[in-house]
């Protein structure tokens, strides 16, 4: 945790937190905490400063906010279009994005991802939002990143990515005889990743109706959290 994410909920006075559950053990077992110790702060949505541990005990940690004057780092120019993952990976990927400063995520469906993906509990919004809140608190950043879930393939990628990908540079994630990747690339792009095994043929084709190239990133076969940080660097 190099940055410790205030909530409204958490404030009990202008300038005042208090902390409970995970983040009071992170101070007290990571941090190693004592009162009077400086802290890097950041409120949800908002601003990045400085704060100072005035209590910590095993119920509750007081923390004083001294100043919230930094804005967090700027997002990429991107929306990520992400075949849904197994369970465990989603939720590595989810704070794979926040950290990374991935603005929109589009959970999306494939012929190869199994049903039972769609019903696990880590799909809820608490669950969700607690894997980006982990990746913010990681990086340094402030903002979630807005989440969406799309169960049909076939109605989204007709009726709704063309708007969406609109004015963007058109990319999907897919090994095989494709150009490569581009690098350092300026302006928006939309970013589409299959899922283990890959798109199937005629979802690369509805993409790519949807204005949304094939490219590749060489003869390796990576895992969907391996493809989504290789990607993301080589392209900003």
């Amino acid at each position: 945790m190099n940055l410790l994410l205030l909530e409204d909920g958490d404030f009990i006075a202008e300038g005042r937190a208090l902390l409970r559950g995970r983040r009071l053990q992170h101070l007290h077992e990571v941090h190693r905490a004592t009162a009077g110790d400086s802290l890097r702060v950041g409120r949800l949505d908002g601003l990045m400063g400085e704060g100072r541990l005035l209590r910590l005990d095993a119920d509750a940690a007081e923390i004083e906010v001294l100043a919230l004057d930094q804005p967090p780092p700027t997002k990429l120019p991107l929306t990520l279009l992400l075949a849904l993952p197994r369970p465990k990976m989603l939720k590595r990927v989810l704070q794979t994005v926040a950290s990374m400063g991935v603005p929109r995520l589009v959970l999306l469906n494939s012929y190869r991802v199994e049903k039972s993906f769609w019903q696990t509990p880590f799909l809820t919004p608490e669950a969700i939002r607690e894997q980006l809140i982990l990746g913010l608190e990681q990086a340094r950043d402030t903002v979630l990143p807005e989440v969406l879930i799309e169960k049909r393939f076939k109605p989204f990628v007709e009726d709704r990515l063309p708007q969406l990908a609109a004015g963007s540079l058109g990319l999907v994630g897919h090994p095989g005889a494709w150009p490569a990747c581009p690098r350092a690339v300026e302006g928006a792009v939309t970013l589409a990743i299959g899922p283990e095994g890959g798109w199937i043929p005629y979802e690369v084709d509805k993409l790519h109706e949807a204005g949304l190239a094939p490219v590749q990133l060489g003869e390796r076969i990576l895992r969907v959290e391996t493809a989504v940080t290789a990607l993301l660097a080589r392209l900003f």
